[in-house]
């Protein structure tokens, strides 16, 4: 995932610093990855879980290292979201920093808060997947303090986002307003709750 192409090299153009990293590199024309991952989130926030999930299985670094010829290409720990990949013989595909990158954090909120669409505000817990039409259920479990909460996402509609309803304790609850969330004050009380929420009612 390219941050553009044709990478500057010997041209009248001056595009400022990037041009001082050689061609296919970090920002000049290789992939990097904190904007590649933007385009993850960008997708969901759009609605596109499709999209979504196929950008961050891309930028998932075990994708690279799936064979022997993808690791000794790859080069880097399959286990770590590095900063950058090459994109320019003889160094395609090989992976740039590791560990030393603020990519890392952005993957995993891409797939907490945007994909799972589990997001954090204080005690109060939003929650408002944007996942692939062929996904048909997950689950979550999260402490708050002393209380557990058991999350459960079914999708028997075959959607990518909106919710059709949801329960909290097996308790009906209110219904949530088209493109909203589902939100939930957290409790801490010691108690295990549980949440199931339907997927439904946005193509």
């Amino acid at each position: 995932m390219l941050l553009f192409a044709p990478p500057f090299d010997k041209s009248t153009h001056e595009p400022g610093y990037i041009k001082g990293y050689p061609p296919g590199l970090r920002e000049n024309g290789g992939q990097y990855t904190h904007g590649a991952v933007w385009s993850s989130i960008a997708c969901a926030m759009l609605g596109n879980g499709d999209r979504a999930a196929e950008y961050f299985s891309m930028l998932n670094p075990i994708n690279r290292s799936s064979t022997r010829a993808a690791i000794h290409r790859y080069k880097v720990e399959p286990y770590v979201v590095c900063a950058d990949v090459y994109s320019q013989s003889p160094h395609v595909g090989r992976g740039g920093w590791t560990w030393y990158t603020g990519s890392a954090g952005w993957m995993y909120r891409a797939g907490m808060e945007w994909i799972l669409g589990f997001r954090l505000h204080g005690a109060t817990l939003l929650l408002d997947p944007c996942v692939p039409k062929w996904w048909h259920e997950f689950e979550l479990h999260y402490r708050f303090r002393s209380s557990q909460y058991d999350i459960t996402v079914t999708n028997p509609d075959g959607v990518s986002r909106g919710i059709a309803g949801w329960t909290l304790d097996d308790a009906i609850q209110p219904a949530v307003p088209p493109g909203s969330p589902v939100k939930v004050s957290l409790v801490d009380d010691g108690v295990t709750h549980r949440i199931d929420v339907i997927l439904g009612g946005m193509k």
